[in-house]
């Protein structure tokens, strides 16, 4: 199979977007994280996915991020075999039009590399090669015209419709593929709070309690002010988006100051078009004591049916509670990170601001980073408790 040839097209108005991993039992990362500030100081968008990635998982993350290419960071000496494993199941998915190219240090030759593009490897990178270089071919290659595409079918169809989105263009229309009736809850709270973390434990919960039922995530990440690009790396917290019943999208949020991308709204629209989501959770980038990422204070309606504000133990004392705006407005408050020695104490400061509030808010205590948490478990039962009320 001859190697993917991306089509060119002129340069986007919108940053392009780059899936980066590393393979299957290959712990190296130095490089590809290197690699990943330099893309985004270039102005792109990076959507990492960590190391230790399967073929089958970077290509669903691509797929569902809709990404320009994949570039896959691989040390470990199987990388004849693992890049052909990438190409060969996103052309079997029916995204065959994402390239995939990578590097390896002095591990791939250049042999290999005569090897891999036969296999449908685009381009490899060696070791040397000027970053200037390495940003201005991958900056040519792999831009593409931002339109709907009728080929497309499931996640991708979705996955382009909301890069136009995105690109401030109208959605195409999305084919009702299911009949649920999706619950859209927001996730607030400062940045280290663990959002992330929860947000997975929630999925987690979601799929074992949903046996049928799918469960999409729109996690925002902050754009750089200077270059405009953005390192999207809320999937590297995401083991259970390795399932096919969760659809992961990441957002940049592109000069918006309000806490999530500006397509947002149109975003959350599209996934309740399709009919195929019962649960959508939508996390904002980290945020400060005044944010309303969700228009919870807003005169219209919010952008969410339910708020949920995350915070961790070492938040600063009492006084800084009494800033927090969206303490006041949260339908859910989960304090996570309850294996910090704080945590006791901020249990109780907590709550007794939430008291204050006379709107007879309950505390979650969570610790996401363990598996079967029972906090977590309890604040699930919480969202379902809500979605089923307001349906």
């Amino acid at each position: 199979m001859a190697a993917v040839k991306p089509r060119r097209a002129a340069a986007p108005s919108v940053p392009l977007r780059i899936l980066t991993a590393v393979p299957i039992c290959d712990g190296h990362d130095s490089a590809v994280i290197t690699i990943n500030i330099e893309l985004a100081r270039h102005g792109l968008e990076v959507i990492y996915l960590g190391y230790h990635q399967s073929a089958t998982a970077i290509t669903r993350a691509a797929i569902q991020e809709d990404a320009n290419v994949v570039g896959l960071s691989s040390y470990n000496g199987g990388h004849i075999v693992f890049f052909k494993a990438v190409a060969d199941q996103l052309k079997r998915a029916g995204s065959g039009d994402i390239p995939v190219f990578g590097g390896g240090g002095g591990t791939i030759t250049k042999a290999d590399e005569r090897l891999m593009k036969r296999q449908g490897t685009h381009r490899i990178f060696f070791a040397g090669t000027p970053f200037e270089d390495m940003m201005a071919l991958i900056k040519k290659d792999y831009a593409r015209a931002l339109k709907p595409n009728a080929k497309f079918k499931g996640d991708r169809a979705l996955a382009r419709a909301i890069t136009i989105v995105e690109a401030g263009g109208k959605a195409p229309a999305i084919k009702r593929t299911g009949k649920a009736k999706a619950f859209v809850v927001g996730v607030a709270g400062p940045g280290g709070a663990g959002k992330s973390t929860l947000i997975d434990e929630l999925t987690s919960r979601f799929l074992q309690k949903t046996p049928k039922g799918r469960i999409a995530i729109l996690a925002n990440d902050p754009s750089h002010p200077d270059s405009g690009g953005a390192i999207l790396g809320d999937r590297v917290s995401a083991i259970y988006a390795q399932d096919d019943r969760v659809f992961f999208r990441s957002l940049a949020t592109r000069g918006s100051l309000s806490g999530v991308s500006a397509a947002a709204p149109a975003a959350i629209k599209v996934l309740q078009q399709s009919g195929e989501f019962d649960l959508i959770l939508v996390e904002s980038v980290g945020v400060g004591q005044e944010s309303d990422p969700f228009g919870s204070f807003a005169r219209k309606q919010r952008l969410v049916e339910a708020v949920l504000f995350v915070l961790a133990p070492h938040y600063g004392g009492r006084i800084q509670l009494q800033k927090i705006a969206l303490l006041n407005g949260a339908d859910l408050v989960a304090l996570n990170k309850c294996d910090h020695p704080m945590a006791h104490t901020a249990k109780t400061e907590i709550q007794s601001r939430l008291d204050q509030n006379g709107k007879d808010q309950v505390l979650y205590p969570t610790t996401a980073a363990k598996h079967f948490d029972p906090g977590v478990d309890a604040l699930f039962d919480a969202i379902q408790a809500l979605a089923a009320k307001k349906s």
